[in-house]
This record gives C-alpha cells, sequence and structure tokens, in this order.
C-alpha cells in the first residue's frame, strides 16, 4: 500500500474493506478455543459481506493435511475458490499476497486461526505494508485462550484495531435506513438464537 494508513477512527466502509478469511479448516478447527461461537461469527461476517458486495479472500493451510475449510463456511463461499498456501502468513503466499493486493482496499478485515501464528503473521505483514488491519475478536481464535490472548495483544501493539462482529457490521451500514439493514439484522437475529 503507498496510501497512509488509516486512522484508527476511520470506518472502514464496504468501498474500502477486504474479508480475509484464514484457515478455518479441518478438525483443527473443532479444536479451538469456543469453536462453535467462533464460527457462527464467521458465517455472520461472511454472510454480511457478501449482502454488501464486500470481497472476500479465503485462505488455506495445506488442505491435504489439514482438511479443507469447515462446510458451515465453505458453503456459503461455494463460488469461490480457496487460496492455499504453505506459509504460515497469507502474505508470504504470492497468490495469496496478489489477491489482496488486487482488491485495492485499505481497510483488512481479519477473521480466522489461529490467532497467535497464521493470523497473527499475516496482519504483521499487512501492518508494515501500510493496510489498516482490523481483528475481528470474535472471528478469531486459537486452540487455547492464553494463546488467543497473546495474539491478540501482540497485533495490537503492532498497530492492529480491535473488532467485533456486529460492530464490523454496523459500521459498514451506518444508518437504520441502510437498503440492507432488514437482512443483515435478521442473520444477526438468527447467530444469537443459534450461539
Amino acid at each position: 500500500m503507498s496510501a497512509q494508513r488509516p486512522t484508527a477512527t476511520e470506518q472502514p466502509s464496504p468501498e474500502n474493506s477486504l474479508v480475509l478469511l484464514v484457515d478455518v479448516q479441518g478438525r483443527l478447527a473443532s479444536l479451538m478455543h469456543e469453536s462453535e461461537a467462533m464460527i457462527e461469527q464467521q458465517r455472520l461476517l461472511i454472510q454480511a459481506s457478501q449482502l454488501l458486495d464486500i470481497p472476500i479472500v479465503w485462505a488455506e493451510q495445506v488442505p491435504d493435511k489439514l482438511g479443507p475449510t469447515v462446510a458451515p463456511l465453505a458453503e456459503l463461499l461455494s463460488d469461490q475458490t480457496p487460496c492455499h498456501k504453505v506459509s504460515f502468513g497469507c502474505c508470504e503466499d504470492p497468490g495469496l499476497l496478489q489477491a489482496i493486493q488486487s482488491a485495492n482496499r485499505p481497510h483488512i478485515i481479519l477473521a480466522g486461526i489461529e490467532t497467535h501464528v497464521c493470523v497473527w503473521q499475516t496482519a504483521a505483514t499487512l501492518l508494515a505494508d501500510g493496510y489498516a488491519v482490523h481483528v475481528v475478536e470474535d472471528a478469531i481464535s486459537s486452540r487455547s485462550l492464553s494463546n488467543k490472548e497473546v495474539g491478540l495483544k501482540r497485533m495490537y501493539q503492532a498497530g492492529g484495531f480491535a473488532s467485533s462482529v456486529e460492530m464490523m457490521i454496523f459500521g459498514w451500514m451506518g444508518n437504520a435506513k441502510h437498503p440492507q439493514f432488514r437482512a443483515i439484522s435478521q442473520l444477526i437475529k438468527q447467530a444469537s438464537l443459534e450461539t
């Protein structure tokens, strides 16, 4: 990114945001701290992004070994192909980096696993490259709470911005007159019933 990094008070919009989903795969996903709640929040983030025409870049870490993305998320992304990687951080993979850069979106909305490894390494490179990285805490996890917490702390020390799925979604819409407000409100209500 050549432009100046956005400030903490600058609100991401559907026009300047990119959702980056990192490695929510196979049995490993089920081992995450509060796994079911995390996956439900990731579903909500993906569904809202799709309603608001926000691009999603979808990463998978060595899927032949770790398995594919979990079905509740993969079924929502069936019209896309995941970007496979062997590097822990997304930006160290040329294909993934190209997908992120070609979107030309300064705000990266980061969700996935694990907080202290692949998510952190991805955030670190994006922040060094000048992106605004929004760390969606309820859509990110690690196997242990302590590793999640240290990963989050490190991302904030590096300049990432704390967020949550609802905080991001309502920020994108701005007000209750948004044309997708009713549909997204229904998604949020449904997600609340399922968690």
